[in-house]
């Protein structure tokens, strides 16, 4: 099942409304993000991601989220604005959103399902230490096929299939080739 198949109501940082429709054909590298991580220099590499590839039919969308460990405050508008004036990002912000849990939007729901939890890479940086952290700290979270941590990434191909899921530890500069081969 394609994710434009569900009716969803998302907003983009400003309010404004967006069907995910609007993205139909569209290769789509959806992230949920968070300005005060650690993992935030990601930032840096999504946008080049965003900036070499949208001119080919790439989509970059970022979903703020507050869940892990709070660092996601603020206002929608004032979000986009520290991202925009701190990290030089253009890419679309969407509303603040929660990724897991019982009141996580079915968008993520959906991305979920399509793509469990399958281990974080053991060749990425961090990746052990990922894991010990969730284990050891947060077990309810590392427990279930949910979104893990800020900046878990879902790679869909142009008819809203999520053909890769790149979890926190994975840099952006590694999703490259996934995106060309979609493109």
């Amino acid at each position: 099942m394609s994710i434009y198949d569900f009716q969803y109501k998302l907003h983009m940082s400003d309010g404004t409304p967006v069907d995910m429709s609007d993205y139909r054909g569209s290769v789509l590298l959806i992230v949920n993000t968070a300005s005060r991580c650690s993992y935030s220099r990601q930032f840096a590499g999504l946008q080049r991601l965003y900036d070499s590839y949208r001119a080919q039919g790439f989509k970059l969308l970022a979903f703020p989220c507050n869940q892990f460990n709070e660092k996601e405050p603020g206002s929608d508008v004032g979000i986009r604005q520290y991202c925009e004036s701190n990290f030089g990002l253009t890419f679309p912000f969407f509303a603040k959103t929660e990724v897991r849990g019982p009141k996580a939007h079915p968008l993520f729901r959906e991305l979920t399902a399509q793509a469990p939890f399958q281990g974080f890479d053991p060749v990425t940086p961090n990746a052990q230490w990922m894991q010990e952290f969730l284990e050891t700290k947060h077990p309810d979270i590392y427990a279930d096929d949910g979104v893990k941590w800020n900046f878990s990434k879902f790679l869909l191909d142009r008819n809203g299939m999520v053909k890769a899921r790149f979890e926190t530890t994975v840099e952006p500069e590694a999703i490259a080739p996934h995106i060309e081969a979609l493109l």
